[in-house]
């Protein structure tokens, strides 16, 4: 069985907990709040308080989901040294499980902390959404029922990283929550099931064994091959969708050119497995860093 090579022992603690963010994943919650960000500054109504605010709470929501994801899928003994993907900090003994916890807790409680703002700004309500993202982050790998063990990973991730985070920042900034902002918002959750779906795809053995039900062991790895074509070809249409809804800024049209910038990572979801599937996945999040720069370019064009 193909292993991940484990760390050199010389690895610096600022770099285990550099390495346990997981950056290469970071732009699924970058992005939705830059192009929330960008609608709002085409409408002149950019409020840089409120632009900051939401990308910090987007990156802590994150960070501590990958936090709890760490430290519980140590505890459910789903990660083990035979794991194909990336190191995880917390099965390697890099970080004590009980310290990964309070990372994880410290990192939710930053997150909503930081959401009091945006409930001064945008009104009380939006604490029950704040409440919802952090549960689903937790949710993901906890509890009796795991969200990512029953299959409901990418349909939370759609959500929670793509029209609540999208149309969110556009809101808070605006104050107003059009169905464009939601619109938008699918390109970026799309995005975030490709990454799901090729870290599942790559996993798919061990997590049958596991007892891990993730899409691509209860549809087959056919079905995730597919999932992944479609979620990027989805998310390249929506700046379309939008020009024709909006029957203005077409400029924005031009991030669709990821879809051809994509072919070679879906040519390897169709013909690798195991650990080569971690570049498709680090590249991934690359193409949806393209997509954004475009897509806010383009839409203030």
């Amino acid at each position: 069985m193909t292993t991940v090579a484990q760390p050199p022992a010389a690895r610096s603690r600022l770099g285990v907990w550099l390495m346990a963010t997981r950056p290469k994943t970071l732009w699924a919650g970058i992005v939705p709040v830059m192009m929330g960000t960008a609608m709002a500054y085409e409408l002149g109504q950019l409020h840089i308080t409120s632009a900051v605010c939401c990308l910090f709470v987007a990156m802590a929501m994150q960070i501590g989901a990958n936090f709890a994801n760490d430290y519980f899928d140590f505890i459910n003994a789903v990660d083990d040294p035979d794991r194909l993907g990336p190191l995880r900090a917390t099965q390697a003994g890099l970080i004590a499980p009980q310290t990964m916890r309070r990372a994880f807790i410290l990192t939710f409680a930053l997150a909503g902390g930081l959401s009091l703002y945006l409930c001064y700004r945008g009104g009380p309500w939006l604490a029950v959404v704040a409440a919802l993202a952090i549960a689903a982050g937790i949710l993901y790998t906890a509890g009796p029922l795991p969200l990512g063990y029953i299959g409901l990973g990418d349909l939370f991730a759609f959500i929670f990283f793509g029209p609540v985070a999208t149309a969110g920042t556009f809101y808070m900034q605006t104050l107003q929550l059009p169905v464009a902002a939601i619109v938008a918002g699918i390109g970026p959750g799309l995005f975030s099931v490709a990454m799901i779906t090729v870290n599942n795809l790559r996993d798919v053995d061990g997590d049958r064994e596991k007892g891990k039900r993730t899409m691509a062991v209860l549809l087959g790895p056919g079905f995730a091959k597919w999932e992944y074509v479609t979620a990027l070809t989805g998310a390249c249409l929506i700046p379309v969708a939008l020009c024709m809804m909006t029957g203005a800024n077409h400029a924005a049209m031009i991030s669709a050119v990821v879809l051809l910038a994509a072919l070679p990572s879906i040519g390897k979801v169709f013909h690798e497995r195991g650990t080569p599937l971690n570049q498709v996945l680090a590249t991934t999040g690359k193409l949806q860093l393209l997509y954004a720069v475009l897509f806010v370019i383009g839409w203030n064009w």
